[in-house]
């Protein structure tokens, strides 16, 4: 167990409900559009978790090496940061992770496409390859670009976009505007747990010359920024109930807003690294029960 536990530390299985959320989503409104596929949906979530995963253990590397990871920084402790895992261990467990995440990649996109969809196909192995790529380079390399204020984008795009978009396509194969404004939202949401990371981290970054969004804007104008997410992502989803509106259940997931309303007020009178810390959690399992009500809420009608 001592062997595993700095592993399991590593791989932050916390994270890992924030990166399925996406994925559960989009599978909902295929399930609604009657298009389901249970391997599909497993096979997805594989794939997803494994990307998760990989990004974390490429983040442990890439903040360790860096020295971004030292005594400065709150949170959880890195694995390398700890010493308990060798730079060497951690960079032969990402090369592992790669091959997982490429053969549960191919599987998916056969199972979802078969023979008949090469087009397809190839667009979902290109997707494939810049989802290895975020998460190789959030903070690895010689120009990582979380390194470079470019975190919130690549969230926004791989955690609320591709994941709840590109999920419902593999079910359906073809776009449709049902899933864009919940994929905006989620992004949006996806996001706002990126930035109270770095509002946590603004000075242990900082010295570390990490640059971040929240960094740039500095911790009051962060906050705000904070604020447009959530809400934005709140009044989206209501926006998205109302036009597609088909019975009381699609609104269940209001629920989930009394977490995040409570969420705001913290984080309005939040001054120190250990306030931004202890919303994470908060905001990232909000994210996810919202996701969930929000298509549970149409496949129960």
């Amino acid at each position: 167990m001592n062997k595993i536990k700095p592993w399991l530390s590593a791989m932050r299985l916390r994270t890992l409900p924030l990166s399925v959320s996406g994925i559960i989503l989009g599978s909902c409104f295929a399930y609604y559009n009657g298009r389901f596929n249970v391997l599909v949906f497993v096979l997805a979530l594989l794939t997803t978790i494994s990307l998760q995963v990989l990004s974390n253990l490429a983040n442990d590397y890439g903040d360790g090496v860096k020295g971004t990871d030292n005594d400065e920084r709150l949170g959880p402790q890195r694995a390398i940061q700890s010493g308990a895992i060798t730079p060497g261990q951690m960079l032969e467990a990402i090369k592992f992770n790669i091959l997982v995440v490429i053969v549960t990649t191919m599987l998916l996109i056969w199972i979802a496409f078969g023979a008949g969809s090469i087009l397809y196909a190839l667009l979902f192995i290109v997707l494939g390859g810049f989802s290895v790529y975020a998460a190789l380079n959030y903070t690895m390399g010689d120009s990582p670009y979380g390194y470079r204020a470019l975190g919130d984008v690549f969230v926004f795009v791989f955690f609320g976009l591709l994941s709840t978009i590109g999920s419902y396509f593999l079910y359906i194969h073809k776009l449709d505007h049902v899933v864009i404004i919940p994929a905006i939202a989620l992004g949006l949401l996806s996001v706002a747990v990126l930035n109270l990371n770095n509002m946590r981290d603004i000075n242990s970054d900082t010295n570390a010359g990490k640059i971040t969004l929240a960094i740039k804007l500095g911790k009051e104008r962060a906050k705000k920024y904070h604020f447009a997410l959530v809400i934005g992502a709140m009044l989206l989803i209501v926006i998205f109930s109302i036009l597609y509106y088909v019975e009381p259940y699609n609104f269940i997931y209001i629920m989930g807003f009394i977490p995040l309303i409570i969420h705001l007020k913290k984080v309005k009178v939040a001054k120190n690294a250990d306030d931004f810390d202890s919303q994470l959690k908060v905001v990232a399992l909000s994210t996810f029960f919202i996701a969930t009500l929000l298509g549970v809420g149409y496949i129960i009608y």
